[in-house]
């Protein structure tokens, strides 16, 4: 690969419940176990961060996309989801819910925008066989 532009973070601490660190510093949390597993919920979690990254990086695929088909979608929006379960197998697995939301385009051009968007975005490439990834497309 040719690389473009190269993240680098530095995880520091006791993991899940440490801190992370961009090298640029744009990127400086704290990070905790989530309630819901126990934990005290105070700062970030890698999920979250992982939601986001992925929300923001489908959105410009999908604003890409459309571009190059010249459709509007200038009131869009992306929202990600992550879970994170057992694998049955001693270890962890997670699954991601986006969600396209594309205010005045036909449910059908939406979903093949969201279609076509998922083939080119960086984390879908990434994830595609590895994790379960379910895209719902709305117009609200």
């Amino acid at each position: 690969m040719n690389a473009l532009y190269t993240a680098e973070a530095l995880a520091t601490g006791a993991g899940r419940n440490g801190h992370v660190r961009s090298s640029d510093g744009r990127i400086d949390l704290g990070l905790s176990v989530p309630k819901a597993m126990g934990g005290a919920g105070e700062g970030s979690n890698p999920e979250q961060l992982f939601a986001a990254g992925y929300a923001a990086c489908f959105h410009s695929a999908l604003q890409m996309v459309a571009r190059t088909q010249k459709i509007d979608i200038s009131d869009s929006s992306v929202g990600g989801r992550v879970q994170i379960g057992s694998n049955g197998k001693g270890g962890f697995e997670l699954a991601v819910m986006l969600e396209v939301v594309l205010p005045g385009v036909e449910h059908a051009a939406a979903t093949a925008l969201a279609d076509a968007a998922h083939q080119v975005c960086p984390y879908s490439n990434a994830t595609r066989g590895n994790i379960e990834v379910t895209i719902s497309v709305s117009d609200d």
